[in-house]
């Protein structure tokens, strides 16, 4: 399911926690720069990524499963390829039946798989 302009401003002004799946340690990365101006405009993010301990001073987990339980995410920000969105999507799914939270799963615009969505769909 997309959103619109109007939902992902909802979404936007709902949250104050985005776990950021893919977070880079590289500057030069996307997904770095969108933590970094998260950050900047008082978001609490939450990298993720199994290569590092910490990524804008931030302490970085291997996986969405890895932060603790008590931690509220609002947004899961997904910047892996589309081969390993429903892995994320599962993670997720993972999260909401441990925690009862329901974080919006957001991928990028060039980010499409099908099967990811099938199983947010059917949960």
């Amino acid at each position: 399911m997309s959103l619109n302009t109007p939902d992902i401003n909802e979404v936007l002004n709902e949250s104050k926690t985005i776990a950021i799946v893919g977070c880079s340690a590289s500057e030069y990365r996307t997904s770095n720069y969108i933590a970094k101006f998260l950050k900047e405009r008082g978001y609490t993010i939450i990298p993720v990524n199994p290569a590092e301990i910490e990524i804008l001073r931030e302490k970085c987990y291997s996986e969405l499963n890895d932060i603790p339980l008590e931690t509220s995410i609002d947004v899961v920000n997904v910047f892996r390829s589309s081969e390993h969105t429903a892995g994320v999507v599962e993670e997720v799914l993972e999260w909401n039946k441990k925690t009862g939270q329901n974080p919006v799963v957001w991928t990028q615009l060039d980010v499409s798989s099908d099967e990811a969505e099938q199983i947010a769909e059917e949960s």
